[in-house]
């Protein structure tokens, strides 16, 4: 398993069903509303809102309460003002890691993220001390079945991607962050919904993480993903399946 989370990423969560629902709802409710406060409300001309608006859609979450978090960000109803922060560190194995979050404390949010970080065997860095080992990009991924490696790339390229690449987990195509969303309607429209599409923080090589590290390693990952601010974690790692089979046992 190589190491990045997309915004809707649940990874090694603890607790009953409703309290990982409640967590996943807090987490998209927030993207909503910065979403809607930085952009216009309207996500045909919010590419943010609509990507937020997918993942709420995606997670069942009630057409109402997506509702109230849009209008609530667009300024009609009163709410907390989040604003979006990046943490920088490396963690168990000398991995790299970035954790995007949305707070309305700074203080808070960098104390719990600290604290997590130093006990399970990392430490947090300064801004820009691992994101040069990332590179900032838009990823869609397709199944070998949605077409020929000669029919997505052509696809892609018509779709003003940046790369496309098969090997025999599926393609993958890489845009830049400006143009993702107009890459993955032109290449929808000719192959169907992708199996995964995001923007994030892909590590241009990865580390491989073993024993003991990485079962520290996922409950840092676990611990992070548990705070509320926290909305995605970004890692240069890599697991080996069997080791992530008796990691997730």
């Amino acid at each position: 398993m190589a190491g990045h989370s997309q915004f809707k990423n649940i990874m090694f969560r603890k607790g009953a069903q409703d309290k990982k629902r409640a967590k996943v709802f807090t987490k998209i409710i927030r993207e909503l509303t910065v979403a809607a406060r930085e952009g216009l409300p309207d996500p045909d001309s919010n590419p943010r809102l609509r990507s937020a608006i997918i993942a709420a859609r995606e997670a069942n979450m009630p057409r109402d309460t997506i509702d109230r978090a849009v209008k609530r960000g667009a300024g009609a109803e009163d709410g907390e003002a989040y604003e979006s922060v990046r943490y920088e560190g490396r963690g168990p194995g000398g991995v790299a890691l970035i954790v995007e979050a949305l707070t309305d404390n700074r203080n808070r949010t960098a104390s719990a993220v600290r604290a997590a970080f130093a006990k399970f065997g990392g430490a947090l860095g300064t801004t820009d001390s691992v994101s040069f080992l990332f590179d900032r990009n838009g990823t869609i991924h397709y199944p070998l079945k949605a077409g020929s490696a000669d029919q997505v790339l052509e696809a892609a390229i018509e779709a003003g991607a940046e790369d496309c690449t098969t090997d025999a987990k599926g393609h993958d195509i890489v845009t830049t962050p400006e143009t993702f969303h107009q890459v993955k309607a032109a290449v929808e429209a000719k192959f169907g919904a992708p199996e995964s599409a995001e923007v994030g923080w892909h590590p241009q090589t990865t580390v491989l993480v073993k024993d003991d590290q990485a079962e520290t390693l996922m409950k840092l990952l676990g611990a992070l993903d548990d705070d509320d601010d926290v909305q995605n974690v970004f890692g240069n790692y890599e697991v080996s399946d069997e080791l992530m089979s008796k990691l997730s046992a």
